[in-house]
């Protein structure tokens, strides 16, 4: 497995982002994802872990939250791929081109039906914040929580 860099618009990435609201709307009986949506516009970072043939294995995306900050965005990794240490590999990964682009807090939201991702972003020291940004007073945050690491 490789990760690497890619853009927002790659059918890959794309495929991948959409698997990843698909799954989250089946978890929340539908319900949309609160903030902002990110687009090619916004996103500033995107990495994609490929298997050595080039198949897509997961993604994630950093979007500038302001001069030393960014969040995280569209952490996916394909259910036949769990397990093996994507998720890490690529959330590694986006802390080191966050830390190249100079920013040294990571912000994300992810949601109370997550466990998962609540378990990998606290193993790896995000620890719980208040809503922040778009999150604030959104009513479809209310099954949301935040997390921030201050990358050392």
């Amino acid at each position: 497995m490789k990760v690497e860099a890619a853009f927002w618009d790659d059918s890959g990435v794309q495929r991948l982002t959409t698997d990843q609201q698909a799954e989250i709307r089946a978890r929340y009986g539908g319900k949309e994802e609160p903030g902002a949506k990110p687009s090619a516009a916004d996103v500033s970072v995107v990495l994609v872990a490929r298997e050595d043939d080039g198949t897509p294995l997961g993604c994630g995306a950093l979007r500038a939250l302001g001069e030393d900050v960014a969040e995280v965005k569209r952490m996916y990794v394909v259910p036949a791929a769990r397990g093996r240490g994507v998720s890490k590999a690529v959330l590694a990964a986006l802390e080191d081109a966050a830390r190249e682009r100079g920013w040294t807090t990571l912000r994300l939201e992810t949601g109370s039906l997550q466990p998962e991702a609540i378990g990998l972003y606290t193993a790896a020291g995000y620890r719980p914040i208040a809503a922040f940004g778009a999150y604030v007073g959104d009513p479809d945050a209310e099954e949301s929580l935040f997390f921030e690491r201050v990358l050392g």
